[in-house]
């Protein structure tokens, strides 16, 4: 029984959290995945798009279709990679890049202020079980994928 209040707990957090980012989001006119997208690439730089499906865990068909609305919004640009004609790397444009990061601040103060609840002590705490969870199985998970 307190396996399946931790996942539901879990669960109901998450999706308060996103529902609070997507309304950031939306109030600069994007949605929540084109968000993930332009976050990616202000944090990781230039990415193909296996990398971007990869970063934030999404599907094979809809990073393409996010990139393309996002091109039609001139938030990001694509080049063939000189190396390797059969990849097109996806970057931020200038427009993007103060976008993303209006967002960002405002999604991290909404972050902070709902994590308030708990002390430092507490958000150590919870980072230690984030990880112990992580290392004893979403590793496992990606060796057995390979």
């Amino acid at each position: 029984m307190k396996d399946l209040h931790i996942l539901i707990s879990s669960y109901r957090m998450v999706r308060d959290l996103d529902r609070a980012t997507t309304k950031i989001c939306s109030s600069y006119g994007l949605t929540y995945p084109q968000f993930q997208v332009l976050e990616a690439l202000l944090h990781k730089g230039n990415l193909t798009v296996g990398e971007i499906r990869d970063s934030i865990l999404s599907s094979n068909g809809t990073i393409p279709v996010i990139i393309n609305n996002l091109e039609k919004m001139e938030m990001v640009t694509r080049t063939k990679d000189p190396l390797d004609n059969r990849r097109t790397i996806i970057s931020l444009t200038d427009k993007a890049r103060d976008t993303i990061k209006q967002v960002w601040n405002e999604n991290e103060k909404m972050f902070i202020s709902k994590f308030s609840v708990w002390n430092d002590d507490e958000k150590h705490e919870l980072i230690r079980l984030f990880n112990l969870y992580r290392k004893a199985h979403i590793k496992k998970t990606k060796r057995k994928e390979k």
